[in-house]
């Protein structure tokens, strides 16, 4: 109900597009008596497909109050109702001869898909022991890469991509946030918020118990304990706060650097091409969408392969990997653009490349920028962390948007090369500066961070008494708090 709807909605609205504009075009008729410009249309189309990133924007923006005022877990119910909202609006908008409710619904399901992607990986970091923590993150990414491939199968012809039945592709919407409704509320609020934001200490024990399925949770709770003491502020502290903070300034860089090569890879721009190889190959134009779906099968299978070997390869191999490996087949993908017409053969191996560019995406930047954003910011900064990435996110995906026809009209089969330098760019940043952040606490994390941002080394007892220090009120014979917890 949350990272799957925002997948489907990237790609609901490619299958039902020339009925969508059909609608338009009748109703346009109805109102005004003479069938609407070309012009007009392909504006209105413009703006129902692009102001789904302008309610991310304002998503992404609004997530850190709604979050500092319900939590994370109340934030994810609340977001079910956007959900809901526009399911009704795009559903009802043709029996209405309304665009303006298609466009409206679009803007909200952008502004749940906003909060979504930055309360959801906030909450799975919180509640997952650090050992699972890149496992259960991946979940993000794979139900991002779920939800799209969901979205391209029942625009088939033989489900709902039919004149008669492209509505139900928006009714559809409904679904998950129904079951997210029905099944959010039997699970517990992060314990991470509930001890350190809420000082709540009786429901983060029972968060913990029922999270990890035991009795005895005092060393998860010692640990959040000395995670409080160490951190600079116990209050949630705003976005220009931590602009302002030095010992996050490169948490900071490295989250907006690895965000905004998220969007600006070129994933998105893949989109423009897949098509037109395929024509190119020999296929007929009816069987394109079957074709199609090998795109999102490969998205889901990396994505699913990357969550089963992220907590034993770690998060920066990964990460570098997969911008690296884009780079080859992009660059691979220019040269085989370029003798498109030569050889017979030469666009499968185009598409071939194109797949591998999905999968190599998938493989690491598609899910693990989330994950980042969570573990790389302690308790109080996380907030506003995650609102900075999310409008980093969706600036990115607007731009890339607005700027690739141009970029493809003036570069050509050559277009894909500008994407070849960020995604060169992005992991030679990563190797010199991300730490490995694989099986470690969120206070190791961000002590690997001390040096880089000009701080002094905490010493070695100080830090020892941080890791392992007891409550005031445990007898001196409780050894075991000073086991290493999973959390």
């Amino acid at each position: 109900g949350s990272s799957f709807l925002y997948g489907y909605n990237l790609s609901v609205v490619n299958a039902p597009a020339l009925f969508i504009k059909s609608f338009y075009n009748r109703t346009w008729v109805e109102r005004y008596g003479e069938p609407i410009g070309m012009e007009t249309l392909t504006l209105l189309w413009s703006i129902t497909v692009s102001i789904f990133s302008i309610g991310g924007l304002v998503g992404a923006l609004s997530v850190s109050l709604i979050i500092k005022v319900l939590g994370r877990k109340g934030t994810l119910l609340l977001n079910n109702v956007f959900a809901l909202v526009a399911a009704l609006l795009l559903s009802l908008g043709e029996t209405s001869r309304s665009f303006e409710m298609l466009i409206i619904g679009r803007l909200i399901v952008g502004v749940d898909s906003g909060i979504a992607l930055s309360a959801l990986p906030m909450y799975l970091g919180e509640i997952s022991p650090k050992h699972m923590r890149g496992l259960i993150g991946q979940f993000n990414a794979i139900l991002i890469c779920l939800g799209v491939f969901t979205g391209q199968v029942l625009g088939l012809p033989e489900l709902l991509g039919q004149e008669s039945r492209w509505v139900f592709l928006f009714s559809f919407l409904a679904v998950p946030s129904f079951l997210q409704l029905c099944v959010l509320p039997f699970l517990p609020e992060s314990p991470r918020f509930l001890l350190m934001e809420r000082r709540d200490e009786v429901a983060a024990e029972r968060a913990f118990q029922r999270f990890l399925g035991k009795k005895d949770v005092s060393v998860e709770l010692e640990e959040v304990h000395a995670e409080a003491r160490a951190q600079t502020t116990l209050q949630t502290v705003s976005v220009l706060q931590l602009l302002r903070t030095r010992s996050v300034r490169w948490q900071l860089i490295t989250i907006i650097v690895t965000m905004g090569c998220y969007q600006l890879c070129g994933l998105n721009a893949i989109w423009y091409y897949t098509n037109g190889i395929l024509n190119e190959a020999g296929f007929a134009e009816s069987i394109l969408p079957y074709i199609t779906l090998s795109t999102g099968a490969v998205e889901t299978l990396a994505a699913v392969v990357s969550g089963l070997v992220i907590e034993r390869i770690g998060r920066k191999p990964l990460l570098i990997f997969g911008f690296s490996a884009m780079a080859v087949f992009f660059s691979l993908l220019t040269v085989f653009l370029n003798f498109q017409n030569s050889f017979p053969w030469m666009p499968y191996l185009s598409y071939i490349c194109i797949l591998a560019v999905i999968a190599s995406f998938c493989s690491g930047p598609g899910g693990i920028p989330f994950i980042l954003t969570g573990e790389l910011f302690e308790q109080s900064f996380r907030p506003a962390a995650f609102m900075i990435a999310g409008t980093v996110n969706w600036l990115s995906n607007f731009a890339v948007g607005l700027l690739f026809p141009f970029i493809q009209e003036a570069l050509q089969t050559y277009a894909f090369l500008v994407f070849v330098v960020v995604c060169v760019l992005g992991s030679l940043f990563l190797f010199i500066v991300l730490p490995e952040t694989k099986n470690k606490t969120f206070m190791d994390i961000s002590q690997s961070f001390t040096k880089i941002n000009g701080l002094p080394l905490p010493p070695v007892a100080q830090e020892m008494e941080l890791v392992l220090s007891v409550s005031p009120h445990s007898d001196g014979k409780q050894q075991q708090s000073k086991m290493e917890s999973s959390f």
